[in-house]
């Protein structure tokens, strides 16, 4: 289960809000309209939203990240994707990003979304497509067996291809409006792929010693270090972008 640092998300994790233009153009938002932000995480998007005049909630299932989004001033509440606390037709839209590909049960997801959505309104999203940190998984997952915890960072992140989760959207009644799969080579910042490891795989790390855990990740960085990381010692992470535009 991956678990969240709002602090270290703020100064590791930036460019995932920071990056979020293209799919905010998809979003459209008009002033008024109620939207949700399904995994909106410490806020920052959905505090962009709400300044267009919309009215925003967010929903999140970690406390610690709500935290960071209410210090915002966001409406937010804890819950998971796949069982959203809110009435039937509730919302005009729905938005997430980078958020979906941590959600287990898609079906059930979608399910939800298509009951809170009002008759027409519509669900735009961006998270991990196929072939998302495909290098930086393999990595990750060889440095764990190294040490013999194979398996470890089990569950893995969902990244569909555009097809497969398009036939997934209208077997939930939905009509994709449009939907692409986007390449998105993303720079890090000074702490490079340690400190992105250390966020975005802090739930597999910290169910391990101390000292393994630095032993995972000095071996995942080294693997990693002739493919992602260029000649004057600056990282890029291997991303992959699915995102779409829905209606119910």
């Amino acid at each position: 289960m991956q678990t969240w640092d709002p602090a270290a998300y703020a100064q590791h994790g930036s460019f995932v809000h920071g990056l979020a233009g293209g799919v905010l153009e998809w979003l459209a938002p008009q002033p008024g309209e109620h939207i949700l932000d399904i995994g909106c995480g410490d806020g920052q998007l959905t505090l962009r939203i709400a300044s267009t005049g919309a009215r925003v909630i967010g929903v999140d299932a970690s406390a610690e990240m709500l935290a960071a989004a209410r210090a915002l001033g966001i409406t937010a509440d804890q819950a998971s994707a796949e069982m959203l606390p809110y009435p039937d037709q509730h919302f005009d839209a729905i938005f997430s990003n980078a958020a979906l590909h941590w959600v287990r049960n898609h079906d059930a997801m979608l399910s939800e979304a298509h009951r809170v959505l009002r008759p027409g309104g519509r669900f735009v999203a961006e998270f991990g497509g196929h072939g998302n940190i495909a290098a930086i998984d393999v990595a990750f997952s060889a440095a764990l067996e190294r040490y013999g915890l194979a398996g470890r960072d089990q569950p893995k992140n969902y990244y569909p291809a555009p097809e497969v989760y398009k036939r997934r959207l209208e077997q939930h009644r939905f009509t994709v409006e449009r939907i692409a799969l986007i390449p998105r080579p993303t720079p890090l910042g000074p702490g490079g792929m340690r400190e992105w490891l250390r966020t975005f795989r802090r739930g597999a790390l910290l169910e391990l010693p101390e000292e393994l855990s630095a032993k995972v990740l000095d071996n995942a960085v080294e693997r990693l270090a002739n493919v992602l990381r260029d000649e004057d010692g600056n990282w890029t992470a291997d991303y992959m972008r699915l995102r779409f535009v829905a209606r119910n």
